[in-house]
């Protein structure tokens, strides 16, 4: 296995989140459309969880589902030239992340990715952590735990906080503070317009009307205004000598230095923001919540976080010493990864470690399958951070934990996202005990991101 008995003596009390039932029988093909249109979660049978490789048809064709690190690894990063994003994610996402980082191939992403490297670089990435920590620190306070305990929408919540930090870290809060309006389009688009339709799983030509596309129409031209308005706003700024030294300044003013010299358009630069609301604030919001309700199952690990978060003095070095906030955020993402499954599409015929592939195959690698998988971890279906304190992460591989994927193609944002978590956690846990409201457990549904099924509540009140 490749999560080793931990070094560390246990803090966590064992706790087990729910879980959809596995499969034990194949699904047929209309079952396996309702499923992956209701939540894709519940395709996964028993073999998936016991066997590293699983191949079969599927509304997609040939499929091989690949949850082997070695695996992983070929299809992510030794070859990954002769794997692209599948059709599927371009029909589901296509129409408001056409031309961003997340879907475009080739030298159009080799070009973009080069352009934005250097704007996430270390010494960028720790330049926002005062920042992040000041957003945070006005969030806790308008909670106003010193008048009482309160039972908060931590869905709602977390959504607002990591969409204010994204706009003063990366926007200088020139979107207006609208985090309201951008929390309910972006709920109509992951509630609707974003589940598979059994359509785009059946390769129906375009023409032909997806119910939840038409229905979400208005959440597209509330997105594309609000950004359209955004990037108009900040080019006069650039022009006039004053806008602020931030993410959307470098996007609109870098040069593709290896290449010809020429900037992002317009249009990529819209859909990069899309990207990074959808792939930066929606997910770390998602983590953030799931995060706090497994603190609440367990006192221990929550008694380890609060000595920490004390002993944190608010600077961007201490956050590197936060070694238990960073397990604990970490082994949240392994249980519930905040993109839980990739779907790649082989270019050429090819070989998995063994297993045959031919051009036009489907690839699924399936976090949510990999990181809770029997013959990788220990007690998969068990919340116990030890397992990333820095004595024992280095018997992980790194291709069993892909919470943001790997390889080229790596989430550009994973040590922003990583830092954000962290400080928000930090505080949080200075102010506030975290309490469970219900023994009910919340139930994860997979609607590109993983989001519980039920609204998420949690009581928090201030610590004496």
């Amino acid at each position: 296995m490749t999560d080793a008995a931990a070094s560390t003596p246990l803090v966590s009390s064992g706790f087990r989140p729910w879980v959809p039932a596995q499969r034990t029988k194949e699904m047929g093909l209309v079952p396996f459309l309702w499923e992956s249109w209701r939540n894709p979660l519940q395709i996964w049978g028993r073999i998936h969880f016991k066997q590293l490789y699983v191949a079969g048809m599927s509304p997609l064709g040939r499929t091989l589902v690949v949850s082997d690190p070695a695996g992983a690894r070929h299809v992510l990063t030794d070859n990954a030239l002769n794997y692209e994003k599948g059709d599927l994610q371009r029909r589901v996402l296509g129409p408001m992340l056409a031309d961003g980082l997340l879907l475009t191939e080739g030298e159009q992403w080799r070009r973009a990715r080069r352009i934005m490297a250097p704007l996430f670089t270390p010494a960028y990435t720790a330049k926002t952590a005062e920042i992040m920590d000041a957003v945070c620190r006005r969030r806790v306070e308008g909670w106003h735990l010193d008048q009482g305990a309160r039972v908060l929408n931590i869905d709602h919540e977390m959504s607002g906080l990591t969409f204010d930090i994204l706009s003063a870290t990366m926007f200088s809060d020139d979107l207006n503070g609208d985090a309201a309006g951008f929390e309910r389009a972006l709920n109509s688009f992951l509630n609707v317009g974003a589940r598979i339709s059994p359509l785009d799983a059946l390769k129906a030509p375009d023409w032909i009307p997806r119910i939840g596309k038409v229905a979400t129409r208005g959440s597209a031209r509330f997105f594309e205004e609000r950004v359209k308005a955004l990037i108009v706003r900040r080019r006069k700024r650039i022009e006039a000598g004053d806008a602020p030294d931030d993410l959307l300044t470098a996007l609109l003013s870098a040069r593709d230095e290896e290449g010809d010299g020429s900037g992002l358009s317009d249009h990529e630069v819209m859909s990069n923001i899309l990207t990074f609301i959808l792939a930066g604030h929606e997910t770390t919001a998602r983590t953030l919540g799931w995060t706090l309700h497994l603190i609440t199952r367990d006192k221990g690990v929550a008694q380890k976080l609060k000595a920490e978060a004390d002993a944190w003095d608010r600077s961007p070095a201490g956050i590197k010493q936060m070694v238990w906030h960073k397990a604990v955020i970490e082994e949240a993402m392994r249980l519930f990864p905040p993109a839980p499954a990739m779907v790649r599409q082989a270019v050429a015929d090819d070989v998995i470690e063994g297993h045959e592939v031919k051009a036009g195959d489907s690839i699924v690698i399936a976090p949510w399958l990999i990181q809770r998988h029997e013959l990788l971890w220990d007690e998969p279906d068990v919340f116990k951070p030890e397992r990333f304190l820095p004595e024992n992460r280095k018997s992980i591989d790194r291709y069993a934990w892909l919470p943001f994927s790997g390889g080229p193609r790596i989430c550009i944002g994973a040590a922003f996202a990583m830092q954000e978590a962290v400080v928000a956690l930090a505080e949080i846990m200075k102010a506030a005990e975290v309490e469970a409201i219900t023994p009910i457990e919340p139930k994860p549904v997979h609607q590109v991101t993983l989001r519980s099924r039920e609204t998420m509540r949690l009581r928090l009140r201030a610590r004496k």
